[in-house]
């Protein structure tokens, strides 16, 4: 994490792989239910299904949702 941050670096995520909502969120500092209403309107990358119960996004797509915010703020 950075100094004045309390977001993990971007560094810390996969380049590729497999990342649950609790794993997300870490990177993502938004609530859980904004974070589901987020993937429904489509601000958020769709999910992959695993299973009924498992649910992921590809890291990759993390990563690119998190450079373009970033970029926002410059």
């Amino acid at each position: 994490m950075s100094k004045d941050s309390k977001i993990p670096e971007l560094a810390n995520i996969p380049n590729d792989g497999l990342l649950r909502v609790a794993q997300v969120l870490r990177f993502i500092p938004v609530s859980r239910s904004h974070w589901w209403a987020g993937v429904k309107s489509g601000r958020y990358p769709q999910p992959v299904k695993l299973s009924d119960r498992v649910t992921c996004w590809r890291a990759e797509d993390i990563r690119a949702l998190i450079e373009r915010t970033a970029s926002f703020g410059r």
